[in-house]
């Protein structure tokens, strides 16, 4: 076999080879964790169903918890960096809010949770959730806690998702009886709304 011809089949054979999986980290409380729906519903794993029908080659890792604070993401967010990450979506701060818990003090524990991605996998590309809160818990608190995420994304030069309920939210035919975790066709939506900024990074 000539030289020519053997550079020929390696590349051949290399070009069928599987391309190294990166990893996605979904980080979040029960909206990203897929309460109430099968686990298939859940936007993530909708997110990953397309990746996959794409062949891009991402494994997502659903690392959401129901219930979750951005205080009790920032106390379990090293245990979670210990798997490697290509992309960390942050999906927090929706109880806090619902909680009336200070602007200031989730505002912290969200960029604390930043600072741990960017120390630990510095190369690693950070998209951030925007989360608002129902006009029954004060149009000032509202206003600030809106803000919190556009600031952030902004300081840290992140990806910003401006709101991931976008056409979700308040919409009772896409969500539970609850009125606050999307259905199976809310999931879907939300899923396209984390598309619209997960796509370029990839």
């Amino acid at each position: 076999m000539t030289k020519v011809a053997t550079i020929l089949l390696l590349l051949l054979v290399s070009s069928f080879q599987p391309r190294p999986k990166k990893h996605i980290i979904f980080f979040g409380d029960s909206l990203t964790a897929g309460y109430g729906v099968a686990p298939a519903q859940s936007f993530p794993s909708l997110i990953q169903h397309r990746l996959d029908s794409l062949h891009l080659p991402y494994s997502i890792t659903n690392a959401g918890v129901s219930g979750e604070t951005s205080s009790g993401g920032r106390s379990r967010i090293s245990w979670v960096l210990r798997q490697p990450v290509d992309i960390f979506v942050l999906e927090l701060g929706a109880n806090d809010g619902l909680r009336g818990i200070p602007v200031s003090g989730t505002t912290e524990n969200l960029q604390a949770i930043i600072d741990a991605v960017k120390t630990k996998y510095p190369s690693a590309r950070i998209i951030l959730a925007g989360m608002q809160m129902p006009p029954s818990m004060g149009a000032t608190y509202a206003t600030a806690f809106r803000n919190i995420f556009p600031s952030l994304a902004a300081r840290n030069k992140t990806a910003l998702i401006p709101f991931l309920l976008q056409n979700v939210g308040g919409i009772p035919r896409l969500n539970q009886p609850d009125g606050i975790h999307p259905n199976p066709a809310g999931h879907r939506i939300v899923a396209d709304n984390v598309w619209r900024t997960l796509k370029p990074l990839l």
